[in-house]
């Protein structure tokens, strides 16, 4: 009795010798792309177009603050939509992951636009270079914790999100016929968003304990991704499998 043809026998790998299995765009996918773009036009300031010059200059002073936030958000929209490209599921679990990940971001963008458009309101105070239409403001050192509070359960909720969707596809693994290179990179993909939301545990953490008097600290400890993220990948592909041995993942 002959065996069954394998359907991704002639499935190309990408870069990173993965065979995409989400080569159609699902319903969810849709649904998660159109929240994304939304919480992109929740950035903008004002909906109105300025009508007259002063209002121009002030809105143009938000660009940097929009461009950063949305640049943030396009990470996590970005993550989302490898792991669909990667898998394809739309299942009761990824359903609702993926609507965890969305309502998350619908509601993080107030704090994320605040916190951004704080920092450049900062700099320019600091510098005198015309960034952020000083349109935010706190009143004390103890609404900066506050702040990084709110801030840093979004980004950990978010980051938990996409953890929790690759974990989804590592226990599908066997459905999803994933070799050896697809079940590491589903096991690394779950690590390094994981890794990424420590950052913002730390930040929670930081800003619960340590005095208000230390303003911004609780800021700081998303700066730690800059060297712990590169290490994780470089730790990663080290001991990636080989897609020449490539077999099916033991249990």
């Amino acid at each position: 009795m002959s065996a069954e043809p394998d359907p991704l026998a002639t499935v190309p790998r990408d870069r990173s010798g993965f065979r995409p299995r989400g080569l159609e765009t699902t319903r969810l996918e849709t649904f998660t792309d159109a929240a994304f773009a939304f919480s992109l036009t929740l950035l903008v300031v004002s909906l109105e177009p300025p009508t007259d010059f002063a209002a121009l200059a002030r809105a143009l002073r938000d660009v940097p603050a929009f461009v950063m936030s949305g640049a943030l958000l396009m990470v996590f929209w970005w993550g989302h939509e490898q792991w669909s490209r990667r898998y394809g599921l739309d299942d009761g679990p990824a359903v609702l992951l993926s609507t965890g990940l969305v309502f998350t971001v619908l509601i993080y963008v107030y704090p994320l636009r605040f916190v951004f458009g704080l920092m450049l309101s900062w700099l320019s105070q600091l510098t005198g270079l015309p960034l952020g239409s000083q349109t935010v403001a706190v009143t004390g050192p103890e609404d900066v914790n506050r702040l990084f509070l709110l801030y840093g359960v979004g980004f950990t909720a978010m980051c938990g999100w996409l953890t929790g969707l690759y974990v989804h596809a590592w226990r599908r693994r066997d459905a999803l016929r994933l070799d050896a290179v697809e079940a590491w990179e589903t096991r690394a993909g779950a690590g390094s968003w994981a890794l990424l939301g420590s950052t913002g545990l730390l930040s929670i953490l930081i800003a619960a304990i340590v005095p208000p008097s230390y303003l911004g600290l609780p800021g700081w400890a998303y700066m730690l991704s800059a060297f712990l993220m590169p290490a994780y990948a470089r730790w990663a592909d080290r001991r990636r499998p080989s897609p020449a041995g490539a077999a099916p993942p033991g249990p």
